[in-house]
């Protein structure tokens, strides 16, 4: 094999696209990396770092265009970076992105490709993949002449691209920031610097609803709520001119709210934790239809819900999609009205919502209280009755009400049979961030043992590498299909449905009529009963396993390995002594044991 050095340049054939888009050629065996490269391309490009057996690689040169390349709408792309597929086109965006799930199925999820290929339906993909973000987060700085400027962060970089056009974004974005920078050059409003800590305009936060057409403008400043420099609600900003913002921003159509988020903390974290509304109302309104994901095209049922969204809350930035991506979730999860629901991070209750109009009973977990706050008030709003939203982390507060240990906050309506219910839920949806469920919180899900699991997903590697904790745990992956949220990027969304496996094998046991005891089956008591005794003198829950362990201990038990795991070397927590003591008693109060 050849080696190749820094500055070669070479000529290569793509062959592939790497996970974050880049394209994958080889010379002589040597790997090479190349960003904005397209499959199908022959390129001439420049090594900039060598390794033994791979190299990156600067484009410099398409020879041969690719079929599937496509011609860039937006002339900063490459300097850019947040659209890393914008060169190729739609239909093979859409291809790459169900082989990455796929990929990362076999790989990380250690899936067969068999089994892989039989339960992935077709991505879903968009009508029309530009302008379709409701949101955007956008840098103000100056450029080295001094000039204010605001856009994008050049790939792996903090250096602002000054681009008000941003082609994902509503078309509203581009006169919002020229006004506001216009504002900051008549009236000598400083920019924020990064080196310095000093400036006062970080950033701007857009938001927009796409049905309500409502938009909400959130300018971040350097500068904290209290002590030097504290506002009152009806105070100013940016002093006595303030109103000529303000005046400037309301003339666009559908402004709706004008804010202030103060973030004066050395950090790349963009929001603060306090917002002022200096005009208008604190939210916007938005709505999601239901979809019907049998039909062709999705039509909408209907059906559709409303919901209030803040400067803070965490609302899915593609409408569009997210109503059929939230669609899928709902028929995957199979409601028939008889169901109690577990939404884990369940944000401002967008997907809780959704389930609560087919459930009996919703439970939502979220660790924002401003969310859970709005999520109370879109129930509200929706005349949604059957929906409880509690703050905290999934992986605390669902193993909390597993273990007997209810948080005050929302509990205190709840009957011991509406507490039951929850601890034996019927569905679980989980819409985790990248980084995928916290173990405990797969480990609570597996002892609640719902018949139905509902992952939603914005990483399809961490969502393979929970799918195989869950299926060595005693679940079977049913449906898998891929909703593209995030055209020209290479981000896609997975929805996966799980179920609990059906017994695989059966064994033959040889009964003997005349060595039963009659009277000692009279008194056996249902694990049901059992709990139910336990949840009632002791004020916590036993699971079937724990029954089964504390049976089989004293040799009463029915079945061995009981609800053992798929996977042969999987083992079962065992019983804690505080629930083996419980059962215990419970037994001896049904005469099972001495």
């Amino acid at each position: 094999m050849k080696e190749y050095q820094k500055n070669d340049m070479v000529t290569v054939t793509i062959e592939d696209i790497g996970t974050e888009g880049e394209g994958i050629g080889k010379v002589d065996g040597f790997t090479l990396f190349i960003k904005d490269a397209v499959p199908g391309d022959v390129v001439t490009a420049k090594i900039m770092k060598s390794k033994k057996n791979y190299a990156y690689a600067r484009l410099e040169k398409v020879e041969t265009p690719s079929p599937f390349r496509a011609l860039p709408p937006c002339k900063f792309y490459r300097q850019c970076g947040g659209c890393q597929l914008q060169a190729i086109s739609y239909g093979w965006q859409l291809e790459f992105k169900q082989k990455k799930i796929r990929n990362n199925l076999l790989r990380i999820g250690g899936f067969s490709p068999e089994f892989v290929d039989e339960k992935m339906e077709p991505i879903i993909g968009m009508e029309e993949p530009l302008h379709y973000r409701n949101k955007a987060q956008y840098p103000v700085g100056t450029d080295r002449n001094g000039n204010l400027i605001t856009g994008f962060y050049a790939g792996r970089t903090h250096d602002i691209i000054a681009n008000t056009n941003c082609l994902l974004g509503a078309p509203e974005n581009q006169e919002i920031l020229e006004r506001i920078l216009s504002y900051m050059r008549e009236n000598k409003v400083s920019a924020y610097d990064e080196t310095t800590g000093k400036g006062l305009v970080r950033h701007v936060l857009i938001r927009k609803g796409f049905t309500s057409g409502q938009l909400m403008v959130c300018i971040v400043i350097n500068r904290k709520p209290e002590g030097e420099g504290k506002i009152t609600e009806k105070g100013t900003v940016f002093g006595k001119l303030q109103e000529n913002l303000i005046n400037a921003l309301t003339e666009i159509p559908g402004m709706t709210s004008i804010s202030v988020n103060f973030n004066a903390e050395n950090t790349n974290v963009i929001l603060g934790r306090e917002v002022r509304t200096i005009w208008g109302d604190p939210t916007i309104l938005d709505v999601i239809h239901v979809r019907d994901m049998q039909s062709e095209g999705y039509p909408f049922t209907g059906d559709s819900l409303t919901f209030k969204i803040s400067p803070l809350s965490f609302y899915q930035v593609n409408p569009v999609q997210t109503e059929k991506l939230y669609s899928l979730a709902l028929e995957y999860a199979g409601l028939t009205g008889q169901e109690t629901v577990w939404d884990l991070y369940c944000g401002i209750g967008t997907i809780s919502l959704f389930l609560a109009r087919k459930a009996k009973q919703v439970y939502g977990v979220e660790i924002v209280e401003q969310a859970i706050l709005d999520a109370r008030e879109n129930a509200e709003r929706n005349g949604i009755t059957n929906a409880k939203f509690f703050v905290g982390k999934a992986e605390e507060v669902l193993p909390a009400y597993y273990e007997g240990q209810l948080p005050a906050e929302g509990s205190n309506a709840d009957s011991a049979g509406n507490t039951l219910s929850m601890l034996h839920p019927d569905v679980i949806v989980v819409d985790p961030p990248r980084k995928g469920c916290d173990e405990a919180c797969l480990s609570t899900m597996l002892k609640m043992q719902p018949p139905r699991i509902v992952y939603v997903s914005c990483d399809s590697a961490t969502l393979a590498r929970d799918l195989k904790v869950l299926c060595d745990g005693g679940y079977e992956i049913q449906k898998i299909r891929g909703v593209d949220q995030f055209a020209q990027t290479v981000h896609v969304e997975t929805v996966v449905l799980l179920s609990q496996q059906k017994p695989d094998d059966h064994i033959e046991i040889e009964i003997n009529l005349d060595e039963i005891d009659a009277t000692s089956t009279e008194t056996k008591a249902t694990y049901k009963e059992i709990q139910d005794w336990v949840q009632e003198k002791y004020g916590f829950h036993v699971t079937n396993l724990n029954i089964a362990q504390v049976k089989q201990k004293h040799g009463t038990i029915e079945r061995e390995n009981y609800n053992k795991a798929k996977s042969a070397d999987s083992k079962q927590p065992g019983c804690p002594e505080e629930k083996v003591k419980a059962i215990e008693d419970a037994m001896r109060h049904f005469q099972m044991i001495p």
